[in-house]
């Protein structure tokens, strides 16, 4: 049976903490990584009904977007909501874990699941929040076990450029050593100077994935002690943040734009700030409360910026920059996420050979219009 901390290690692949807002409080908020766990609920927000219902149905994870403990708890009372949703998983043995701001930044999370809804084109980050530093890999292999070495290095995350992946540069050369008492040396005589055809391989990676590389070039190399590099790289590395900005394949009206929405986001209602004939291509967005990022789609020149919980004096910024407003809300801007999380988990865990019950838990959006 799987642990809560292996549940947890899969979403933070998707998801890590490391991407995170300071402000932010993500992770395990309730229970202890090395419960068992056999039933997981997905939700946007833990509410008394969300517990309520885990408590019914015998579920041991619930997954939220939205953190349950947002700031400091200075009490943890029965007779206030916050106070008895804990109370109660902690007495059902219900494990708790929020994944908020990671997930808008992540690659694949909130942000670009909006963006590949709306078809955008050239899609970029809106406003960059973490840079994920680029590291050269230098290792020296024996001739005749480059490949070896070059595909582990590979299959482990080392040479993506572009579109391209397993890139490198090679160089013959001759290396020399001599072994000393104690070694059991692959190649060469004790107390010798041995000089070896080698080559030498070159590549670039994350700095996030460079331990993982290093490893996996180490179970496959084979001199006893090896010789390797790291350097720091000035290159920019793989870009991080909030919102979104890129291109519709085709210009439409302002008007037509939230026809779309309204279609894609299965929303009824928008709130608009703009002249519904203008054409806009350039579209920005930002799941859930976007109204700081407005300075920053207008810079970027975006036609229009789709986000939730616009107020009235970022309504009245907006109209006075010339940019288009489009506010679809904060739960239909972030429910995408939930059926995407689903389905990644389920896959993730079918290829551990783990069968774990998953179960999206929507209560819709608590705004009603009437």
């Amino acid at each position: 049976m799987i642990s809560i901390q292996m549940v947890i290690n899969l979403i933070e692949k998707l998801a890590p903490k490391k991407l995170s807002l300071e402000w932010d409080n993500v992770g395990l908020m309730v229970g202890a990584g090395s419960a068992k766990v056999k039933k997981i609920l997905i939700v946007l927000t833990v509410t008394p009904g969300v517990v309520d219902y885990a408590v019914v149905n015998g579920v041991d994870l619930i997954i939220s977007h939205h953190p349950v403990i947002f700031k400091p708890l200075n009490s943890i009372r029965q007779d206030l909501p916050v106070g008895k949703m804990i109370i109660e998983a902690i007495k059902h043995d219900i494990a708790i874990y929020s994944a908020h701001t990671n997930l808008d930044v992540a690659k694949g999370g909130i942000n670009d699941l909006l963006a590949q809804k709306l078809e955008l084109e050239n899609v970029e980050v809106l406003e960059k929040t973490f840079e994920d530093s680029l590291k050269k890999i230098v290792v020296y292999v024996p001739k005749g076990y480059e490949d070896v070495v070059r595909d582990s290095m590979g299959n482990a995350g080392a040479g993506h450029i572009g579109n391209y992946s397993h890139c490198s540069f090679n160089v013959s050369g001759i290396g020399t050593f001599k072994p000393l008492e104690g070694s059991n040396p692959f190649l060469g005589q004790l107390g010798e100077l041995e000089k070896v055809e080698e080559v030498r391989i070159e590549t670039i990676a994350p700095a996030s994935r460079v331990k993982k590389i290093i490893n996996a070039m180490l179970k496959v190399h084979p001199y006893e002690e090896v010789a390797y590099d790291i350097y720091p790289v000035e290159n920019e590395g793989c870009t991080f943040g909030l919102g979104r900005i890129g291109y519709l394949k085709t210009p439409v009206t302002l008007y037509e734009l939230c026809t779309i929405i309204k279609q894609k986001l299965e929303v009824e209602f928008l709130r608009v700030v703009g002249e519904p004939r203008k054409k806009v291509s350039k579209i920005a967005l930002c799941g859930g409360a976007g109204g700081s990022l407005i300075s920053k789609a207008i810079f970027a020149g975006a036609d229009v910026y789709i986000t939730g919980d616009i107020k009235y004096h970022e309504a009245e910024e907006a109209k006075a920059a010339g940019i288009a407003l489009i506010d679809a809300g904060h739960y239909s801007t972030e429910k995408i996420i939930l059926n995407f999380l689903a389905e990644y988990l389920k896959k993730e865990l079918q290829a551990l050979d783990n069968e774990v019950s998953i179960e999206v838990f929507d209560e819709g959006d608590p705004i009603k219009i009437v």
